[in-house]
């Protein structure tokens, strides 16, 4: 006599001839393999984004020191001292390597000129290219990255010393605005003194070409005089102070910027000195190419010689 529970036993039990039928066992490595080049995809993202990220970020908060400059630029009081002070610091301050810098400029311009220009027989050319390249370029170019080296530097690391010092804190507490106070005044002496001393960068470039041309090259002063004085233009020398008032701008906006903003200690303020430095002597060159696009088109299209002058 068969039992039910034997009977079921029979029925349900598996037969010689027939299979176990194995589990589905998930792949754990195929799923980490996966998972990981995911991570690698989004690290690499992450990567490539995150620098155009602080990019933008950092243009922001520039584009808003510069917001508040422009807003206390015209506010009273006016500190004219400051100003003066600052035009010293600036102007008399960077004219010794803004004159020997020029002088030298000039020397090796006019020595490559005057060898390139003897090909053609053409030495009376030399003092008016010195004069148009100095005056355009060179001269503007060069005493931005002077005045950013050294002006530049001593703005960024003179106010990163007050941050770090918590002095910019305590003139906010006592109710004098610190952009007033420190920047404003810094860049208005850079606006003014740039063009003057690119004007001094061109003339010692100029008096180191005529030393090189006249003095040691024995060509005649007054060819050389009277061609530079019939090639040089006006639109020349103000292209090249309308870039120093760029560069000027530039150059405060970027040092004090990289100042007021610095933290960690020395080292902070050492790091923002460089940076300073660096984005400044950057935007130069940028800022330079900008704005002879935009003005080539317009002061070189004016004749300058139908003026009743």
């Amino acid at each position: 006599m068969v039992t039910p529970n034997a009977h079921t036993d029979t029925v349900n039990a598996p037969t010689q001839n027939e299979e176990i039928p194995k589990p589905k066992i998930k792949s754990v490595e195929a799923d980490s393999h996966a998972s990981s080049n995911d991570a690698l995809w989004v690290r690499a993202i992450v990567g490539l984004g995150a620098p155009v990220a602080s990019f933008l970020s950092a243009l922001g908060d520039y584009a808003l020191f510069c917001k508040e400059i422009f807003y206390w630029l015209p506010k009273r009081p006016f500190r004219i001292g400051l100003v003066l002070e600052q035009m010293s610091n600036i102007g008399f301050g960077s004219l010794f390597i803004v004159v020997l810098t020029g002088l030298f400029t000039g020397l090796v311009i006019g020595i490559q000129s005057l060898v390139g220009f003897e090909r053609f027989g053409a030495e009376a050319l030399v003092g008016p290219a010195t004069v148009v390249a100095l005056a355009r370029e060179l001269g503007p170019v060069f005493t931005g990255l002077m005045v950013s080296g050294r002006s530049g530097s001593g703005m960024a690391t003179e106010l990163g010393t007050m941050k770090v010092s918590e002095q910019i804190d305590a003139m906010a507490s006592l109710a004098v605005n610190p952009i007033q106070y420190l920047v404003v005044p810094r860049l208005i002496a850079s606006i003014i003194m740039m063009p003057l001393l690119a004007s001094i960068f061109t003339g010692a470039g100029f008096i180191g070409s005529y030393l090189v041309v006249v003095v040691k090259a024995g060509t005649d002063p007054g060819i050389f005089l009277s061609e530079t004085f019939y090639w040089a233009d006006p639109v020349d020398f103000i292209e090249g102070y309308m870039k120093a008032l760029v560069f000027g701008f530039l150059i405060a906006t970027f040092s004090c910027y990289r100042g007021y903003y610095a933290s960690g200690g020395a080292r902070g303020v050492g790091q923002a000195s460089t940076e300073a430095v660096v984005f400044s002597s950057v935007s130069v060159f940028i800022s330079s190419y900008c704005v002879t696009e935009i003005l080539q088109p317009i002061l070189h299209n004016i004749g300058f010689d139908a003026l009743p002058l």
